[in-house]
């Protein structure tokens, strides 16, 4: 996939921006969901050209909604990448439906495919190999295709270890051969440079050669992070925010995804081939917020479309 850049050769990074950092932000994604979407007057003011927008399906949203929210997003000139949640998808022709109306409607290429967070499947599919496997989205001309990792483990997957996550994945990087798609995984977010670091290697050990999109969190309220990482099952890392809890200075202070990614970028640039490719923000702060951390700390690679 090529990477648009932003920097000019001649000119060097801004003052204080990490140039570690800047290069790892480069072309980062960013969620969102149609009823956070709605707040944002502009994204163009927020983001950069192209930036790949997911858009979160959550139980319960009208697909009118997402479409709507994906029309938008692509006539703004980014690259919309809606959520297809197999379980509350009921059948092939539901699935067959939805990818027409994107790509009728918003001219949709690119989809992330994930189980999703529902209990029980509201028809034919429990699973993003099943939606794989139908063949729709190769057969409507999809160019990328995303599937979920877990960094930390999925419990709803593995009440115990990860064994079932890793076999899943080893099928997912199974089909990129039977696929004409460009597939990655785009992760659950994590606070921990460590453990993020530890499982990316076990994927490269374990023969997964799919690249990693490192879910991370955007700045917000500590306890706003502490309420979604144990909604989301977010493991290890979470002491991070435990400690952080404990620390009374920094009790009231937002949160900041500036070490793990600090962390994160040095690993990179000191090793070219770590398979984490991208940052993939998580805007649990909200959209503005996220959007002006990544222009405070990333330099070139977060200039937003209507700067640049």
């Amino acid at each position: 996939m090529a990477l648009l850049n932003f920097r000019r050769k001649e000119a060097p990074s801004p003052a204080g921006v990490n140039a570690d950092v800047e290069a790892f932000l480069q072309d980062f994604s960013i969620e969102v969901m149609p009823r956070t979407a709605e707040k944002v007057e502009d994204f163009r003011a927020l983001l950069p050209a192209q930036t790949r927008v997911y858009i979160a399906h959550i139980e319960g949203t009208p697909i009118d909604d997402m479409v709507a929210t994906a029309k938008r997003l692509h006539a703004d000139g980014f690259k919309v990448m809606p959520h297809f949640p197999a379980r509350i998808i009921r059948d092939r022709a539901t699935l067959a439906d939805w990818i027409a109306r994107y790509q009728g409607e918003a001219d949709v290429k690119q989809a992330l495919l994930l189980a999703g967070g529902v209990a029980s499947p509201h028809g034919d599919f429990s699973d993003s190999m099943q939606l794989l496997e139908t063949g729709l989205f190769d057969e409507a001309g999809f160019e990328r295709l995303h599937v979920a990792g877990h960094p930390e483990g999925n419990r709803d997957i593995d009440a115990k270890g990860t064994a079932n996550v890793d076999a899943a994945l080893k099928w997912k990087n199974d089909f990129q051969t039977r696929s004409d798609a460009q597939m990655a995984i785009a992760t659950q977010f994590a606070f921990d440079a460590k453990p993020i670091i530890a499982w990316a290697d076990s994927l490269r050990d374990a023969g997964i050669t799919l690249p990693v999109h490192i879910g991370i969190a955007g700045p917000a309220k500590l306890q706003t992070l502490i309420k979604f990482a144990i909604a989301c099952g977010v493991g290890p890392s979470l002491k991070v925010l435990q400690k952080r809890a404990m620390d009374v200075t920094k009790l009231l202070l937002p949160y900041e995804p500036t070490d793990v990614l600090n962390t994160l970028a040095a690993h990179k640039a000191a090793n070219p081939d770590f398979n984490i490719s991208h940052v993939h923000f998580f805007p649990l702060g909200g959209i503005k917020t996220n959007a002006n951390w990544a222009i405070e700390n990333g330099g070139s690679s977060a200039v937003p479309a209507n700067a640049a």
